[in-house]
């Protein structure tokens, strides 16, 4: 059910605000760690872990994918970890060379792109990706290259399913992934002692689906807020990882986690958020939050 709430690091409940504001209890989510686990290991459920950008990526040594093969492709700053039917390295590097291509041509005509704080607007034509970011920052406020990884994400992944049925990938932190069966997906929020120990479920039935992090304390990603993890789940890669963004940039204290929530909630294609600070999440949307148990290291 859509709603809202709170988690608090070491209590045994999890609280969702529901729409008519009644106070929700869910007892005893921390005692069904191992059976969630259980399941997961002996289903065909993917266990993908996610972080904010340019962090060690300790967590792609965790990545349980069914019968999917992973590779990985690295293209100057971008870094894809690949989980497909086959193996489609080549296939996928010719890919981001292909849309870095797009991204350079178009920052070399157009200085100011790259450093853009404020959404960005197009005085013509311009390639597939540039307008999957324009529109994903003036749909979040943002400027477009806080769409960048998402986007790349996206459309990398959409043409390798010409390839393969199933795909996830991985761009630092974004996710574009369409799976047969569900994919539950693991926070990573840096010291909070909530990183790793929630993740949301997502994907199923090979509908393409992204969860996108935005966090100011892990990486080197701009962020004008403090949020340790910001996530967010759309249809569309680029939207997700720009709304993350912004909705980070708004939360300094606890005390505007729900405005942020306010604020995201009204961004057109955004499916759900969870938003993570300190000891505290809390969650928007049809989502469902899955507790683990992952050793960090």
């Amino acid at each position: 059910m859509p709603g809202t709430g709170y988690l608090q690091a070491g209590e045994a409940n999890i609280t969702y605000l529901v729409p008519s504001g009644i106070w929700h209890p869910v007892s005893g989510i921390w005692n069904l760690v191992s059976c969630i686990q259980h399941r997961i290991k002996h289903s065909n459920r993917a266990h993908l872990m996610t972080t904010a950008r340019h962090e060690r990526r300790f967590y792609r040594n965790l990545v349980r994918t069914a019968e999917l093969v992973s590779f990985r492709v690295a293209v100057k700053e971008t870094d894809l970890c690949i989980h497909a039917e086959k193996d489609l390295a080549n296939t996928a590097r010719e890919l981001v060379f292909q849309q870095r291509g797009y991204l350079e041509t178009y920052i070399q005509q157009h200085p100011a792109f790259a450093g853009a704080l404020k959404p960005w607007r197009c005085t013509g034509p311009v390639p597939h990706i540039i307008g999957d970011m324009v529109q994903a920052g003036q749909s979040a406020g943002v400027g477009p290259m806080a769409a960048v990884a998402g986007a790349i994400a996206q459309r990398v992944g959409k043409a390798l399913l010409r390839h393969s049925q199933e795909v996830v990938v991985e761009n630092g932190g974004d996710v574009f992934l369409a799976t047969q069966h569900s994919v539950v997906v693991g926070l990573y929020a840096g010291s909070s002692p909530l990183s790793l120990q929630v993740g949301v479920k997502v994907g199923g039935s090979n509908r393409p689906i992204s969860i996108c992090t935005s966090s100011a304390t892990v990486g080197h990603s701009l962020s004008m807020g403090n949020a340790d993890a910001v996530s967010v789940v759309s249809g569309n890669c680029a939207l997700a990882d720009a709304a993350a963004t912004s909705i980070g940039n708004r939360i300094h204290t606890q005390s505007d986690i729900q405005k942020a929530i306010a604020y995201g909630r009204q961004i057109d294609g955004v499916k759900g958020l969870v938003i993570i600070l300190d000891d505290q999440i809390a969650l928007w949307g049809d989502l469902e939050l899955v507790p683990l148990q992952v050793k960090k290291g």
